[in-house]
């Protein structure tokens, strides 16, 4: 299969940061960005200011407002933004060709993950998902990263992980799609609340502790999902639970933080904040845990603090204060 082209709906940091990766691996890129003024400071001035500063992108990156047929199409887009950045694409284009989720949520409402919302979208595309520890940033300044790609077919992963791999941006091929999918959504949720305890000031062991215990509810969710809980110990589970739950870099990280000084959400977004992914993702992920029949606690109290039914410190005592058993 031919993998030369690729083009990447979403101009926002992480779509940029792919399409520069994408570029520095030798592709020709497409950036399907919002509006006009966008594509044309990316065509002219090499920029996107708005979400990468001063980074200078690659020559090989064009940026348009509408998408072009590609080899490979990387959707880079917030979760529950997918099916509508989906509706706007024609699906024959996307009949028998790879496409990267990168998003990491659970969808509001069907409570689906990210590669059954292209499956009803655009049944001919062939699913892959990104995942694993790594900012925006971080890609675009060619800092190294290393990443996991998971899909159904080995050779055609393989492949595809070797066409979006550069001198720093490293995609390791995976093949479970489900567990790369669950562990990216609900890291985020564990981000918030290792976040809430650094906002709260209740210290690093209560973190490592939370860090240790949402690992342990997070392979209960994949199994129970069908995914495996090997995957876990890869990139795409502690890899990337370590990073989101332990840097001022992740903004779930810093939305946790604002909860756990005390800040509703309503004010904590009044006060100019982007909204989180993991905000979204944590009702979902409390109704997907009551429906698959896991304990999820951790998931229960973090919807209890953003809810506003309960404070951090009420929440840590709850969690506290549960029987012991031995350790899973």
């Amino acid at each position: 299969m031919r993998l030369e082209t690729v083009g990447v709906i979403g101009g926002g940091a992480w779509g940029t940061a792919l399409a520069q990766a994408a570029a520095m691996a030798g592709r020709q890129v497409h950036l399907v960005v919002r509006d006009a003024a966008q594509a044309d400071e990316i065509n002219t001035q090499r920029t996107n200011q708005r979400y990468l500063g001063a980074q200078i992108l690659h020559d090989a990156i064009t940026a348009g407002t509408e998408a072009k047929p590609a080899d490979v199409v990387i959707l880079a887009v917030p979760a529950q933004s997918s099916r509508a950045a989906l509706a706007a694409v024609d699906v024959a284009t996307l009949v028998g060709k790879p496409v990267v989720l990168s998003a990491k949520g659970l969808e509001t409402g069907t409570l689906q993950r990210q590669s059954e919302i292209l499956g009803d979208m655009a049944p001919g595309a062939i699913p892959f998902v990104l995942s694993g520890p790594s900012f925006a940033a971080d890609v675009a300044a060619a800092r190294p990263t290393a990443v996991t790609l998971a899909g159904d077919d080995a050779e055609l992963t393989s492949a595809l992980a070797a066409a979006l791999a550069g001198p720093s941006f490293r995609p390791y091929a995976a093949d479970d799609r489900i567990g790369v999918e669950i562990a990216g959504a609900l890291k985020n949720v564990y981000a918030l609340a290792c976040g809430a305890v650094e906002g709260a000031q209740l210290g690093a062991s209560a973190r490592s502790a939370l860090i240790a215990r949402a690992y342990a509810e997070m392979a209960r969710m994949v199994s129970a999902m069908g995914g495996s809980a090997h995957t876990l110990t890869g990139l795409a589970g502690l890899g990337d639970l370590t990073l989101t739950c332990t840097s001022t870099q992740s903004r779930n990280y810093q939305f946790g933080m604002a909860l756990g000084r005390g800040e509703r959400v309503e004010e904590i977004l009044a006060g100019g904040a982007k909204l989180a992914e993991g905000v979204a993702t944590t009702p979902v992920a409390e109704a997907l845990a009551k429906t698959l029949g896991v304990d999820a606690p951790l998931i229960s109290a973090v919807q209890a603090v953003l809810s506003g039914s309960a404070d951090i410190s009420t929440v840590v005592a709850g969690l506290m204060s549960r029987p012991l058993k031995r350790e899973d």
